[in-house]
């Protein structure tokens, strides 16, 4: 048996070991989000007659709940938080309302990630990284404007854009441009749209927005629509761009594998294309453990509850997976560009190192 195949045999046996989850963790795991997050809100809405730095303290906890929140719809997602299916799908449908996301149709997106990690030609990510040559095809503007784009001070606006603008406009565009379809009398079956791909999608939408705004409509006759939507509007946007920035830095990060379509390797993309974030306990708590990504590519069914013991006790397979730490997370953010030649993930400034070196070896020739 050769190295490649040894080693794959030791993943197939950590998979057998560790994907095993069971239904009181995972409902132990709802109760421990749901509960504090109903207390803070509670708390947040009373705390503005008392002090507005109160409040944006409460806020910034159910910021960090709300990602919490989003990291176990992911779970559910994958079917790896608890055992039973119907007890994944009924969290995760609460969990999508809370968060503002479909989780079904989200958890199909999610999943076309998982089958092509490191196939950047298929997948690059939520906000699309472009390659070298797409930057350098770009007017000093736009070349400007992108980096802006990705900089971490635009990433609250980005879980805005993300969890709370794009989940409701997509489905009313689609929605009304599936009633203009069938005002002009066009056969209902021939009606096509990026938006969802069954109808299974489309009524998951039409349910996580019609709960949606029926808990904002009540929401406002409990609280002053003020306050509740200056709580919710920043808790969310908060959460939705910490995520944003998680996921980035997972797979976005110094020489990250990204090969093409034609020379993907999937193991090489596990190992070598996604990252392990080493985080504070507590941010490992609220993140239900996703900085265990590395592991949680090897297999998408071993829940997080138990990535960290896995890791530890099988960590002579992951020495070759690059580590990144808190303070380091500002520097991946930086690799926003495709290298195709390379086959992977560079900064800006390297892009233009090689630009510099391309040109002193053209004059000295």
């Amino acid at each position: 048996m050769s190295a490649g195949e040894r080693m794959k045999e030791q993943q197939r046996a950590l998979i057998r070991r560790y994907s095993q989850p069971t239904n009181f963790r995972g409902l132990l795991q709802v109760g421990s989000t749901l509960i504090p997050l109903a207390a803070l809100w509670w708390a947040a809405v009373h705390s503005v007659e008392i002090s507005l730095w109160l409040t944006a303290a409460l806020i910034a906890l159910i910021a960090l709940f709300n990602l919490r929140v989003f990291a176990l719809l992911h779970e559910c997602g994958h079917g790896s938080l608890c055992r039973s299916r119907w007890l994944n799908r009924s969290a995760g449908f609460v969990f999508g309302v809370i968060s503002g996301m479909p989780q079904y149709v989200w958890s199909q997106h999610h999943d076309f990630h998982h089958r092509t990690n490191g196939d950047w030609e298929k997948y690059r990510g939520p906000l699309t990284t472009l390659t070298v040559d797409e930057y350098a095809a770009l007017s000093v503007t736009q070349q400007n404007r992108y980096r802006r784009l990705r900089s971490i001070l635009m990433a609250p606006f980005a879980g805005f854009v993300y969890l709370i603008f794009n989940p409701r406009f997509t489905w009313l565009k689609g929605s009304l441009g599936f009633l203009g379809h069938v005002v002009a009398r066009r056969p209902a079956h021939a009606f096509r749209t990026p938006y969802w791909k069954s109808g299974r999608e489309y009524w998951h939408m039409f349910w996580n927005n019609a709960v949606l705004l029926s808990v904002w409509a009540l929401m406002c006759w409990l609280i002053d629509p003020a306050h509740f939507f200056t709580i919710y509007l920043l808790s969310v946007s908060l959460a939705g761009g910490a995520g944003i920035i998680l996921f980035t830095v997972q797979h976005n990060f110094e020489h990250s594998y990204a090969s093409s379509t034609a020379q993907w390797n999937s193991h090489t993309g596990a190992m070598e294309g996604t990252s392990f974030l080493i985080l504070p306990a507590w941010l490992n708590w609220f993140t239900a453990n996703i900085g265990y990504h590395h592991v949680h590519h090897i297999s998408a069914a071993i829940p997080n509850y138990r990535l960290v013991a896995c890791h530890n006790e099988n960590a002579q397979l992951f020495t070759g997976v690059t580590r990144i730490r808190l303070s380091q997370i500002h520097k991946a953010l930086r690799c926003i560009l495709w290298d195709q030649r390379a086959r992977r993930i560079i900064s800006v400034a390297e892009y233009r190192e090689q630009l510099a070196n391309a040109r002193a070896c053209a004059v000295a020739k």
